[in-house]
């Protein structure tokens, strides 16, 4: 079954998430107080709603504590950011990532329960998007517009297995550079190299080859 998310504010930064999530084939559900913006994804999210999302009401018409993760993109108003957070909390979100405007919010958004808090300036939405979708994917960074890295723990699909018998790099067109194992980083691993549950891998490639390998291997 697909994951369920739901984007609050659809400004630059919640807009990049929601538009990657719809890209990687979620269910999204966009919600914007403005309604040229939900107009604009109205066409990409599965569902684009005109919405206040300090209103209690409105986020239970929307069947709102179903969703498996709620992102809080709103822009400036830290009160509106808060206080939606509060709302999702009390009933009963499963995930919430929220976007912190400065420090104090961010320690505010601790305090009342929000499950990650990210700033927009240090983190890229699309490389967000790629570590909400699946549990394996630990970080990601963009090389270029067609490359990048990313950290993926290692499953039980994968565990129990060299590197030699995955052939990844056949398979996929993908490099492991390094492997993570307690603390010790294993740089330019063997093909011999037995991979165990919870390594972390890194590896390097193109944006398709690895979105074609977290689909197949990691049930993205």
């Amino acid at each position: 079954m697909k994951k369920e998310f739901a984007v609050i504010g659809l400004g630059r930064f919640g807009g990049s998430i929601c538009r990657t999530l719809s890209e990687e084939g979620a269910e999204v559900l966009a919600i914007d107080n403005d309604e040229a913006k939900v107009n604009e994804f109205a066409p990409i999210a599965s569902y684009a709603v005109v919405g206040d999302s300090t209103d209690e009401a409105v986020l239970k018409s929307l069947g709102i504590r179903n969703f498996d993760h709620v992102i809080v993109a709103i822009g400036d108003n830290i009160q509106a950011s808060i206080l939606t957070t509060l709302i999702l909390k009390d009933l009963g979100v499963k995930r919430i990532t929220v976007k912190a405007q400065n420090d104090y919010h961010e320690k505010v958004l601790s305090k009342i329960g929000a499950d990650r808090i990210v700033h927009p300036e240090r983190e890229m939405g699309k490389r967000i998007a790629h570590n909400i979708l699946s549990n394996n994917v630990l970080d990601y960074l963009e090389l270029s517009e067609e490359h990048s890295i990313v950290e993926i723990i290692v499953n039980n699909k994968l565990a129990g297995n060299t590197l030699q018998e995955l052939n990844i790099r056949a398979k996929y067109g993908l490099n492991i550079v390094a492997i993570k194992r307690k603390g010790n980083v294993i740089i330019s691993p063997s093909a011999q190299e037995n991979l165990l549950l919870d390594d972390t891998m890194v590896v390097i490639g193109s944006e398709d080859e690895i979105d074609r390998f977290e689909k197949k291997v990691l049930d993205v």
